[in-house]
């Protein structure tokens, strides 16, 4: 159970004083897109390392880091004082060469396996990840003359017209017309919640097997297929690791069809699933890696791809984007991968993701609200359920998130159906902060299940509870 001295810090209503007049403030002034603020209602006044300060002064241990883009925390120090120094020097140059660039694209090539580093080139997108999956879709479908891409159910890739046609979630472009032509999903391998509906003990990879059907039936209604987009780990699908048969069959079918794979890398790319890139623990050279989030290391916004050399199909100009040379993205970037390469962070990433799954099935274990525990490396999932049921619970879920933060820990909440506690935690956390932090999720876990007694108590009683409003924030 939690220290007294840490309940007093935390345990007193969140979103008040300060962070309740500053965030009815960014009510009136800002979109309703904004998001963060309405499930983690606080104001954030500064941060450093693995901790945020609010608007109260109040301290917080960031286990979402800027949803991955704060590999190393916030505010590393040799990381400000690298981009600092490049302030001074040059800020900001399109796609010309410049020092700051040339360090950024060697470090970041020599983090490829070594046996297949020499096939790619990178291509520099503009600021974000849907930009550099925008850049690969495109480079594929010159390269082929194929205009279809297969994505699959539970993925994200981005929230842009062309990538959100690639990503699976209903609910983000229901309302939005005209999205990209020829886009398909195909069953993922979550073999917590088969999309084919088979038991673990029965199931033979069969979504494999669907994948290889749906390619070579000359009925499958697909034409020209100029790529295939997967995610290692589905992390807005719900922290979801693939089968290992899964990626390798389907690597090994579009390599006789000669048909690129796409491996969307920018929330497992840099180290966070144990391995620098997840596509390593698979076994696979991808014909496109697509990275973003925490390249520079420090939350500075920057996207590229990795291509194979016998994919170049592009002339100048062909994708474009005028901050496609942040120099401060890039100095700092180069500094990351040779602090990761100095501090063996990849050991730090797996030695703590080890702890904290541990941690987490050991509350799984004892508490009837948690119906898996899931995910690589330092990016790790809990799947919050109604006791009875078991169905995935998103009011549970929020309420979990809701607690923890009053107990002094961020956590993101993601999945179909917005119920699995996501676990992004610095590389470099240390296992006196994993440990607090497993300390707060069992105590933000025990209240969720009063919480469910309260809503559940009886199982004929849910519906009717939940109809009635009996949640209560």
């Amino acid at each position: 159970m939690l220290s007294e001295k840490n309940k007093l810090n935390h345990s007193s209503l969140i979103g008040f004083d300060k962070n309740k007049a500053i965030l009815l403030k960014q009510g009136e002034q800002e979109s309703l897109a904004v998001s963060y603020p309405t499930r983690l209602p606080i104001a954030i006044a500064s941060a450093n390392g693995p901790y945020i300060y609010d608007e109260n002064k109040r301290q917080y241990l960031d286990f979402l880091t800027g949803a991955g883009v704060l590999p190393l925390g916030h505010g590393h120090p040799l990381l400000k004082s690298v981009a600092k120094a490049q302030i001074d020097e040059l800020v900001h140059a399109l796609d010309f060469s410049t020092p700051a660039k040339r360090k950024f694209i060697d470090e970041h090539l020599s983090m490829l396996p070594e046996s297949i580093r020499d096939q790619y080139k990178v291509q520099i997108c503009a600021p974000t990840g849907a930009d550099a999956v925008e850049a690969a879709v495109k480079l594929c479908k010159v390269h082929t003359g194929g205009s279809e891409i297969i994505s699959f159910q539970g993925a994200y890739h981005g929230c842009t017209q062309g990538t959100l046609s690639l990503s699976s979630d209903r609910s983000m472009k229901i309302d939005i017309a005209n999205i990209v032509e020829g886009s398909h999903f195909l069953p993922y391998s979550a073999c917590h919640d088969c999309p084919l509906d088979l038991e673990r003990a029965s199931c033979k990879v069969n979504c494999a097997y669907f994948f290889e059907k749906s390619m070579s039936d000359t009925h499958s209604g697909y034409k020209k297929i100029a790529a295939v987009i997967m995610e290692l780990v589905q992390g807005e699908g719900g922290v979801i690791p693939a089968e290992k048969e899964f990626v390798t069959r389907i690597a090994a079918q579009l390599k006789t069809e000669k048909i690129p794979l796409i491996i969307d890398e920018i929330q497992t790319g840099c180290g966070r699933t144990g391995t620098w890139y997840a596509f390593e623990q698979y076994g696979i050279a991808p014909d496109i890696i697509v990275a973003s989030k925490a390249l520079s290391g420090i939350g500075a916004p920057v996207a590229m791809i990795f291509y194979k050399k016998e994919l170049e199909a592009f002339t100048p100009g062909k994708h474009i984007g005028t901050f496609r040379g942040n120099q401060i993205a890039f100095a700092a970037g180069a500094e990351f991968v040779r602090l990761a390469k100095q501090t063996d962070i990849l050991s730090n990433v797996n030695e703590m993701g080890i702890q904290l799954k541990l941690g987490l099935q050991e509350i799984s274990a004892k508490n009837t609200v948690i119906g898996d525990v899931r995910g690589l490396g330092l990016m790790l999932g809990m799947e919050i359920v109604e006791p009875h049921s078991k169905e995935s619970s998103p009011i549970l879920a929020n309420y979990l998130q809701r607690k923890a933060l009053e107990l002094g820990l961020i956590l993101e909440v993601g999945g179909r159906h917005n119920a699995v506690i996501r676990i992004l935690p610095p590389l470099n956390i240390s296992q006196k902060n994993v440990a607090l932090a497993i300390e707060i999720l069992d105590e933000a876990v025990a209240r969720t299940v009063k919480q469910a007694e309260h809503l559940y108590g009886k199982e004929a009683d849910v519906v009717t509870k939940v109809s009635k409003g009996a949640y209560k924030r």
